[in-house]
Formats: structure tokens, sequence, C-alpha cells
């Protein structure tokens, strides 16, 4: 895949329409060889009752290539083989594999080839008449690759997580992908836009983008957050040891719970702006307000004084 590389500052916004689905399945590539009147073989009609599963196996070999071009793909792929019923039953896996060129063999009947990579799939019907037969299914399909900073300073991945939804309509987030992102994952997609929610610790520093994926390209997109990390500390005067068994609450100015936490000195990643800090300890109560600046990591005292 080619590479594409984005820094996104704060929540940057794509159009939110979403194209989503794998392609669809080709049509029958035997043409109708019963006459000009006559539905093809693999269609049923109150004459003509669709190909059976039996008669003699041949070798049906498939391979997949990204998008329009012809590159190969080699890794990554899952191939199953499902019965074409025309009953409108549910069909039946005859045969799958996970290598990226498998040959299957398959008696005399009408089949659907899938293979998926990643999220992006592809499919094909296929009449098997007792002959060797090739297939090449093509996958339109890029991917993610997504990480975060502060400013110029990259976040460890270990402190980061994403989630990737489908946008529907006016809401951003209409259909979760995939929750639980890594950073430096690549997480290959169907090409269309997506929406990106990107957590940084486990509280509320979080950033949002719509982003863009391209078939055959990889999309590096970096999050920029605007937070830090604060240790909390209860102390008997500024610099002192921290008292051990303290409960933390850090709330907004309008008394929204952001986090709670027990320690001598617990760390919190917070949003930049402003704060309550609520310390309690052997039946007392303490508070201050602070400010958290981006990228500033520091130390938040609260003095244990009436």
């Amino acid at each position: 895949m080619r590479r594409r590389t984005v820094w996104l500052a704060g929540a940057a916004s794509l159009p939110a329409a979403c194209l989503l689905v794998a392609p669809a399945g080709a049509q029958n590539p035997f043409g109708n060889g019963l006459g000009p009147n006559l539905p093809a073989p693999s269609i049923t009609g109150p004459g003509l009752p669709g190909p059976s599963l039996s008669g003699e196996e041949a070798a049906l070999a498939v391979s997949a290539v990204l998008g329009a071009g012809e590159r190969r793909l080699a890794s990554g792929l899952a191939w199953r083989v499902y019965e074409d019923r025309s009953d409108g039953g549910r069909p039946a896996i005859v045969a799958r594999s996970n290598e990226a060129e498998p040959s299957f063999r398959l008696p005399a009947g009408a089949y659907v080839v899938t293979v998926t990579y990643g999220y992006a799939s592809a499919s094909k019907k296929v009449v098997m008449s007792g002959q060797p037969q090739s297939e090449r299914l093509k996958v339109n399909a890029g991917a993610l690759k997504l990480s975060g900073a502060i400013g110029d300073t990259r976040i460890a991945p270990g402190q980061l997580s994403f989630s990737v939804f489908v946008p529907i309509g006016t809401n951003s987030e209409g259909r979760l992908v995939r929750s639980g992102v890594k950073a430096g994952e690549l997480l290959r997609l169907p090409e269309g836009t997506y929406h990106v929610v990107s957590t940084y610790g486990e509280s509320n520093a979080i950033q949002r983008a719509d982003l863009k994926v391209e078939n055959g390209r990889v999309t590096d997109a970096t999050l920029n957050h605007r937070a830090a990390t604060v240790t909390l500390k209860l102390v008997a005067s500024a610099g002192a040891e921290a008292f051990a068994g303290t409960a933390f609450s850090v709330l907004t100015p309008g008394g929204d719970t952001i986090r709670e936490a027990i320690g001598a000195f617990p760390q919190v990643t917070l949003a930049e702006g402003d704060y309550v800090l609520i310390a309690r300890h052997d039946g007392q109560v303490y508070t201050r307000e602070f400010k958290v600046e981006s990228g500033l990591d520091r130390d938040v005292e609260v003095l244990a004084k009436s």
C-alpha cells in the first residue's frame, strides 16, 4: 500500500459520507449457453431447477488483488466457499482457507466465493462444471495507522486507545467498527470516511477526527491532544510527604466528576482546562482549584488544613 500521512490538530473535519460495503459479486462469467430465451444455469425458474452440488470434482484456484490494480494480496486473507442455494435457505460453508492463493476441489454446481481482508471483503459467484477454473477477486481496501501527540511530542502508544466509527447521516458515531485500536496498529478497512475517537489516559483527554481511507493507501494520522498528566497529593505543607490512602475526586467547575482515585500520589491525565480537586482522608475533606495546561505535567498538592 502507498502511505499518506495526516496530522490533525484538534477535531479535524472531513465530509461525513461513507462508502462502506465491499464490492458486489460479479455476474456469471460463463454467459448463457441455453439459448436467448432461457435463463442462465445459475437462475432457477418454474421449470428449471438450480444446479446441484454433485458430479465430477474440479479445482477452483482463487486469488485476490487490491482494488483496480494488479498487486496480489499475499497475507491476511480469509477465504470461504458457500453453496449457492436457490431455495432461500441459509447457505452452508463447503470450504475455507487462510492461504493467500488456495485451491478448492468442488463438485459441479453453483457457489459463492468470499474473501475477507481485515474489515474489507469481496465476493463472487462461481459455477463449476467439472473443469478446472481460476478466479481473481478485487478487494477495495485501504488502512488506518493512528498515533497521538501533544505539540511536537509523541504520546507513548500504551497511553492511547482509539475507536473507529462509520458515520450515519448526521451521527458521526453511527456504527462502531472497532474499539480498543492500539497506536501504530494497521487497521484494514473498506475505502470510505470514518470517525476516529482518540482517548489519552483514562479520563477526559479525548480528540476526534474524520479520516478518509483510500483504496490501496495507508492513512497515517496523528491526533493532537491538548492535555497533561497531573500527580495528586494531600500534604501537610508544600513539598511535604503525601498522605497514603487518600481518596481523590477531580470535578469540573460545574460539579461533574471526571475521575476518582485512591492512593498517596495517583496520576491522572486530563484535558486542558479548570478543575476542582477534593481529597478525603481520616474523615476530613479538603479542596482546591487547579488548572491544567497542555503539555505541562506537574504535581497538584492539596494542603491538609482546615
